[in-house]
């Protein structure tokens, strides 16, 4: 059985580039979901990193539901070249507003 965690996921943009990462209390590395901005309408998703110490925490998926809950609040689409930002994407099909067709 996997335990689900609450990490603290913050943003940080630099240019064109942007990326989520996610802390975990008693855990010293973080995860981080990375995306390029296309244009004011378009991120694409090109990364998601969750190191070991984290895995089955549920890390890599609150990332990417910050990702969608991002695009909907601001109106922007999601590329997600990422497979595991494209694997979650299969698997909610409720997020299909949120992903570029």
């Amino acid at each position: 059985m996997t335990e689900t965690v609450l990490p603290t996921i913050s943003l940080e943009v630099e240019g064109a580039k942007g990326r989520y990462v996610a802390i975990v209390n008693g855990i010293p590395d973080p995860a981080e979901l990375t995306y390029s901005i296309a244009n004011d309408r378009l991120i694409i998703a090109d990364h998601t990193g969750v190191p070991d110490s984290m895995r089955g925490l549920g890390v890599g998926k609150a990332l990417v539901e910050r990702l969608v809950s991002d695009a909907r609040e601001k109106q922007f689409k999601i590329m997600p070249l990422c497979p595991y930002v494209n694997a979650q994407r299969q698997k909610h099909p409720e997020w299909a507003d949120v992903f570029q067709n």
